[in-house]
């Protein structure tokens, strides 16, 4: 479930009962916050198990690495889980190719300025990393409107309503599936 660069993608996954993401994983880096969703190892571990085909996805964003593993993915289906992934734009690619049955959501904000505004409200950001959010997310803003590319694209306005709107999909995939038989 990506989202252009800086929109609180990651804020929609809160969805009781559902495994958030199974395993992102990066090279370490030094300044790291909070990040309980992210399994750190060198560069150089990262790039063997890539080049070992151990990943669905993988990216490189502002210098870090950073993927899905297959094994991550397989541990929880086979939880019978619903396994929320937050990819970019190429990782969404990547995926496409593989045999995984996913809904593609993509999360956006209601506009370019108010993604500006809520990201100088975090006080995180350098003018520099500013300029470069700004423009990965006008580019995937763009892309998402490549057809077939997204089942449903949340415009993030307010974080209730883009839940809500979220918990309404997954629930019609899990209808489909047990319809189908598939889990």
């Amino acid at each position: 479930m990506p989202g252009a660069p800086g929109v609180p993608s990651q804020s929609l996954v809160l969805v009781p009962r559902h495994h958030k993401g199974p395993e992102a994983r990066r090279g370490e880096r030094q300044s790291s916050s909070s990040f309980a969703d992210y399994y750190f190892v060198t560069r150089e571990v990262m790039q063997r198990d890539i080049a070992a085909g151990d990943f669905i996805e993988h990216a490189e964003f502002s210098g870090n690495l950073y993927g899905t593993s297959k094994a991550a993915v397989r541990a929880v289906q086979a939880m019978n889980r619903i396994c929320v992934l937050d990819v970019d734009l190429q990782g969404v690619r990547n995926i496409k190719k593989t045999d995984l049955r996913p809904i593609y959501i993509f999360v956006q904000p209601p506009s370019l300025d108010v993604l500006e505004q809520r990201l100088r409200q975090r006080n995180t950001e350098t003018e520099e990393s500013l300029a470069k959010r700004l423009a990965a997310a006008r580019a995937d803003m763009e892309s998402s409107k490549e057809p077939g590319l997204f089942d449903l694209i949340i415009v993030n306005d307010s974080l209730d309503k883009a839940y809500w709107v979220l918990k309404e999909a997954l629930s019609e995939e899990i209808k489909k599936a047990q319809a189908t038989g598939h889990s």
